[in-house]
Formats: C-alpha cells, sequence, structure tokens
C-alpha cells in the first residue's frame, strides 16, 4: 500500500473527504476487482505528484457498503473527485493516466 493514499471506511468517510480542505480523488474498488487492481499503480503515481493539492483515497465497496450505496456506484472502480463536500467529477471505469488527470485538473 502506498504512502500517498488514505483508506477511507464508512465511518470516517465523512471527516476524511466530505470534511476535508484539500480536493480528494476516492476510488471505490474492491480486492476482486482486476481494473481496480490495474490502475493502483496510476493512483500512487497521481497521488506523489498530486501531494499537498488533492488527496487520493480508496474505499473498498465490500467491507463499506453505506457509503458507495449513498452515491449510487453500480460499477467498479469508479473514481470521483470530491470539493469542499461535493463531487465535481465522476469517472467510471479504468481510463489511462493522462484522461484520469485531465478529468482532477478540471474539477480542483
Amino acid at each position: 500500500m502506498s504512502d500517498y493514499i488514505t483508506h477511507v471506511k464508512d465511518e470516517d468517510f465523512e471527516a476524511q473527504v466530505l470534511q476535508s480542505e484539500t480536493p480528494v480523488l476516492l476510488d471505490f474498488w474492491a480486492e476482486w476487482c482486476g481494473p481496480c487492481k490495474s490502475i493502483a499503480p496510476m493512483l500512487d503515481d497521481i497521488a506523489r505528484d498530486y501531494a499537498g493539492r488533492l488527496k487520493v483515497a480508496k474505499i473498498n465497496i465490500d467491507e463499506n457498503q453505506k457509503t458507495p450505496r449513498a452515491y449510487g456506484i453500480r460499477g467498479i472502480p469508479t473514481l470521483m473527485v470530491f470539493k469542499g463536500g461535493k463531487v465535481e467529477a465522476t469517472q467510471i471505469g479504468a481510463v489511462g493516466k493522462s484522461q484520469l488527470t485531465q478529468m482532477i485538473d478540471k474539477a480542483i
């Protein structure tokens, strides 16, 4: 696991994501999800590249079912950028780093 990525649970979602001073890229993922595993190294890179400007967090949908349900998550990986407690951008499915950084740059 990366030192740059925060692991969020339903219990601390509000404090870690919605009340964050910094915009948050939240990855909804699961252990069994191949595409989720394939984008993990890219998320590490993004967490390093955007350190101080963006918090990268992951929430396991199998262990935490309340938050994904609240945001209508139907497919994973789903990546959402939260800013000021609101969803600014959403990407469903695995994408390349340039496409994801474009989404992040527009949202933050």
